[in-house]
């Protein structure tokens, strides 16, 4: 969802280019289409970009910056949510990359902040999975694992609920191999055998004209 999106660059962009926020739109919707640190790639027109934000505005998740000729953007999800820096933190990497486990995510959160360790990152996940319906309820869940992972990964439930009967195996992990990468290997694992038999009937011939054996 595009207004995910946008909402995880505007907390993205308040650590790394403190200089740059609050955000203009067209840096905004540039912060969305980015090539690297986000999955999917999007290719967001800044009027699909100026939708999303005037919907997280709607929310209080965004505010308008005042006193510039140029219209520019912060986020407020800690504020409106009630939560704690870590928690925003773990949010917006969900938000901008999608699905990961608690590794992933502390190495990915490095710049927004710096867990002490892999049991601080699932601390606050678990904070996070087991907030209160009152509060609004839970805002992350632990995905069943996939097959062949050694972790769980976690999703962000600020978009709604997630399907948690498909697979979320991620492209690229170390720990799954993807059916198209399995095809290939298959694939290539019996160009290797025809290639064997091959030569094997080019020794036999050659053994047979030259009378001796194969051996």
């Amino acid at each position: 969802m595009l207004e995910a999106r946008a909402l995880g660059v505007l907390i993205e962009k308040a650590h790394t280019v403190p200089d740059s926020y609050p955000l203009s739109l067209n840096s905004l919707t540039l912060g969305c289409n980015q090539k690297t640190a986000r999955d999917p790639v999007l290719n967001a027109s800044e009027a699909e970009v100026q939708g999303a934000a005037d919907a997280l505005r709607s929310l209080s998740l965004v505010f308008e910056s005042s006193g510039s000729r140029v219209t520019r953007y912060e986020h407020n999800l800690g504020r409106a949510l009630g939560l704690p820096s870590q928690s925003v933190a773990l949010l917006a990497v969900l938000m901008l990359r999608g699905p990961q486990t608690s590794s992933e995510l502390r190495a990915n959160s490095e710049r927004l902040h710096r867990f002490a360790d892999l049991s601080s990152v699932e601390a606050f996940l678990d904070e996070l999975a087991e907030r209160a319906a009152e509060k609004g309820g839970p805002l992350v869940v632990k995905l069943p694992r996939a097959a062949g992972a050694r972790e769980p990964r976690w999703a962000q439930l600020l978009c709604g609920p997630v399907d948690m009967s498909a697979p979320f195996a991620q492209a690229g992990s170390d720990d799954f191999v993807a059916s198209g990468e399995l095809a290939a290997l298959r694939s290539q694992q019996a160009a290797l055998q025809g290639e064997l038999t091959a030569l094997r009937e080019r020794v036999d011939r050659l053994c047979r004209e030259l009378g001796v054996g194969a051996g």
